[in-house]
């Protein structure tokens, strides 16, 4: 018996959840469930997607002249791996395609796990420095953090990923 995750979700949701205060807003949280978070993988895809755009057009984005260029010198010389060019290449098409995909939720856990990894790469060049003002690494560990989530829930409801039957 094959069972959809989301389905899981609901079903269990009465064993594992603490009684509501207010009962009658269970119904309306059940309701916007699959809503917010589908608005909320579409807001993490555009916000990725501002970074990954001026890679792949060439424009400055924030105190950056050439993001992708950028890029390729962190890799470099902070983390020290090899074929800093094609990992650069790489961030851009995450942060780029794969924003896209996770915002159209569509091979949304395979992009959003590559993603994770991406930002715990990013939170290494930027540490011990946290606040994201200071070109800190606060910014990284949330998006780290809701790429993490999406990468374990999934597409949801409103997905391509739905529509098509499939998932990795």
């Amino acid at each position: 018996m094959d069972l959809d995750p989301q389905e899981l979700d609901t079903r269990n949701a009465g064993a594992t959840a603490p009684k509501l205060i207010i009962p009658q807003l269970g119904r309306l949280y059940r309701l916007f469930d699959p809503v917010s978070y589908a608005v909320l993988r579409l807001g993490f895809g555009i916000v990725l997607l501002t970074h990954g755009l001026p890679k792949v057009l060439g424009h400055s984005h924030g105190s950056m002249d050439n993001p992708l260029e950028s890029s390729m010198r962190l890799i470099d010389s902070r983390l020290h791996l090899p074929a800093a060019e094609m990992l650069a290449y790489f961030v851009t098409f995450l942060e780029s395609g794969g924003a896209l995909c996770i915002a159209l939720g569509f091979m949304t856990r395979i992009f959003a796990a590559m993603i994770t990894f991406e930002m715990i790469g990013i939170c290494f060049v930027l540490a011990p420095a946290w606040v994201w003002l200071d070109k800190g690494m606060e910014y990284p560990v949330l998006m780290g953090l809701l790429a993490l989530h999406i990468a374990f829930k999934g597409a949801g409801r409103y997905s391509i990923d739905k529509a098509i039957g499939r998932e990795i």
